[in-house]
């Protein structure tokens, strides 16, 4: 049984599910999520289309990846369907293996009227691989 098929098989028995996505996340995904104590968690498994030139899992992935979790976390919150990205720092602690499967669990750092800030570690089962702290705009949604 291929490796991908593996983990999916793993994250499906761990009470993942295979989260909806569209335009560019389609081509990262598929993305997995599920509720855990109450919090948003996602996991991608990395694929050999996840490769940089070294051969490990490319920043952007992992930049996407962040960004995505940290998004869905301030909709959930915040229960507003249009928020927009402002600003995301990611700070590369290691990198990430092709076939690993990567987890974060945003947290809510402060909400506002009008922004979300929200930080996440992107890990690799207990392993740090990436830091990411994101401010978000809760969008007018239109008449």
């Amino acid at each position: 049984m291929p490796a991908d098929k593996l983990a999916a098989d793993k994250l499906k028995a761990d009470g993942w599910k295979i989260a909806e996505t569209t335009g560019f996340l389609s081509l990262i995904g598929p993305l997995w999520e599920r509720l855990k104590d109450g919090s948003l968690e996602l996991a991608l498994i990395t694929e050999d289309k996840h490769h940089n030139r070294r051969g490990l899992v490319q920043g952007g992935v992992i930049m996407t990846f962040a960004d995505r979790a940290c998004g869905m976390a301030a909709r959930f919150v915040s229960g507003k369907p249009t928020l927009a990205t402002v600003q995301l720092d990611t700070h590369f602690v290691e990198a990430g293996k092709i076939g690993e499967i990567l987890t974060t669990r945003p947290r809510v750092v402060r909400s506002t009227r009008s922004l979300i800030f929200i930080t996440t570690e992107v890990t690799v089962e207990k392993r740090c691989i990436a830091m990411a702290n994101g401010v978000f705009k809760i969008l007018k949604t239109e008449s």
